[in-house]
């Protein structure tokens, strides 16, 4: 067997890397802070992640196993500096050297965009990100606010772009400052101020810069300050690669605050374009509106012109079937029609009137003899009935009892009928009444009883 230079025998390949993974197992866990590069995942299929885990003097391969990366809380992304603990190991198949994560977390940087990712869910889920709820930006603006720095080139460009643009756009300022400390709170003030005057758009601008110079247009409250502007709001932060959190609650957002000035301001000669192309559109509608309208009316005046012709035809018809009629083509017709009908009427009248006066004095006749010997018919069974009654009547007279013998007595002083003798004393009036006359006595004596 051929020996190495330093006597030992040569090794198979896998006893090198095995020798290699034991070795390089043996190092303890470390933690390593880098920038994450190349990043490959989550893998399709097994949901790992591999990329470079790099700095200015050195890189390693890395791997991030799925249930680790899940659990991280944030997404991996070239650029992203993070730190990750963990421990080198060696691929058997390949010799590969690669670093296996056990935990990773943001810094620096990332820890920032960490905090701004959580803050753009949260006003995500609130509604302010909605497309529905920003506001349309007018196609004419004739007054444009401009929130910015009044330091730099960004104003003056964004008033160059005004100018060339439109000229006839009215701009307005309103400075704040758009970095460092306490530079959310200018802009929200400036925001205000701008609304106050009432433009046709506000635009918050700023140049390019760093993260960490950016991170004022990343603030809660200036966020909000944005979304509830009651000016429409364009943005153009100057930070291409990202989207600050005012670019999504804007209204619209542009790269540039050039590009935001030519969004808001049409070109004079497109304007005048447009104007000539609603001028023409206006008067294509106008000439059609027109054409219409005469086709209208020219359909109303046929069918009119048809109505009123069947209605003097039909008036015609009338007026002849009315001049057909006898009483209007000879109107005396009708009285000597009437006036023959008259003497024939007369003519049988006499004729018929001595009969019907014959016939009338029998019947006449007849009805006096009828009448004069209803009355006898119909008393006849009253006088009887009469006379029954008057002999009833004149059997229960009292009168008819007097004149038998009878006699009634009353009292002198009240008129009441004596009944009883004991009723009457010694010296009582008393008035008799008898079948014939009546006399008045004095009571000398009372026997009581039959």
């Amino acid at each position: 067997m051929a020996r190495t230079m330093s006597g030992q025998a040569p090794l198979a390949v896998s006893e090198a890397v095995s020798i290699a993974h034991d070795t390089v197992a043996s190092i303890p866990a470390l933690t390593v802070i880098g920038e994450v590069s190349g990043f490959r995942g989550p893998n399709a299929r097994s949901g790992h992640c591999y990329f470079e885990l790099k700095d200015e003097q050195a890189s390693m391969s890395t791997i991030v196993w799925r249930g680790i990366y899940e659990n991280c809380g944030f997404t991996l992304k070239d650029g992203l500096k993070i730190q990750m603990t963990g421990s080198f190991d060696v691929y058997r198949a390949s010799g590969r050297l690669s670093f296996k994560a056990q935990s990773i977390s943001l810094q620096g940087e990332g820890l920032l965009r960490q905090q701004v990712a959580e803050l753009a869910r949260k006003l995500e889920r609130e509604g302010l990100m909605d497309p529905a709820r920003k506001r349309s930006i007018p196609r004419f603006c004739t007054r444009v606010a401009v929130v910015t720095s009044l330091s730099g080139s960004v104003i003056d460009d964004v008033k160059r772009t005004l100018a060339r643009r439109n000229p006839l756009v009215e701009v307005l300022i309103a400075p704040c400052a758009v970095q460092g400390t306490g530079a959310s709170a200018t802009i929200i003030r400036a925001l205000a101020v701008a609304a106050e005057a009432r433009p046709d758009v506000i635009l918050l601008v700023r140049g390019g810069g760093s993260f960490e110079d950016l991170m004022c247009f990343n603030d809660e409250a200036l966020a909000r300050a944005v979304a509830s502007c009651p000016v429409p709001v364009v943005t153009g932060i100057g930070h291409e690669p990202d989207n600050s959190i005012c670019d999504m609650v804007s209204d619209r957002r542009q790269s540039t605050p050039s590009t935001a000035a030519e969004s808001v301001a049409l070109p004079l000669d497109e304007l005048v374009s447009t104007i000539n192309e609603r001028e023409r559109r206006l008067c294509a509608v106008l000439d059609r509106r027109v054409s219409d309208g005469r086709a209208t009316l020219d359909a109303e005046e046929r069918v009119m012109v048809q109505a009123i012709r069947t209605q003097l035809d039909a008036s015609r018809s009338y007026l002849e079937s009315l001049g057909s009629r006898p009483c209007l083509m000879s109107p005396l017709g009708a009285l000597l029609e009437r006036a023959e009908s008259l003497d024939l009427t007369e003519e049988r009248l006499h004729a018929t009137l001595p009969r019907v006066i014959s016939h009338r004095a029998e019947g006449l006749d007849e009805v006096t003899r009828r009448v004069e010997a209803l009355p006898s018919r119909m008393l006849r069974p009253f006088e009887e009935r009469l006379v029954r009654s008057a002999s009833t009547l004149e059997a229960l007279s009292p009168l008819k009892v007097l004149s038998r013998g009878y006699s009634i007595v009353r009292d002198g002083m009240s008129g009441r009928v004596v009944l009883d003798a004991s009723t009457l004393s010694v010296g009582d009036e008393i008035d008799v009444l008898l079948g014939t006359g009546e006399l008045s006595a004095t009571v000398n004596s009372v026997r009581s009883g039959r």
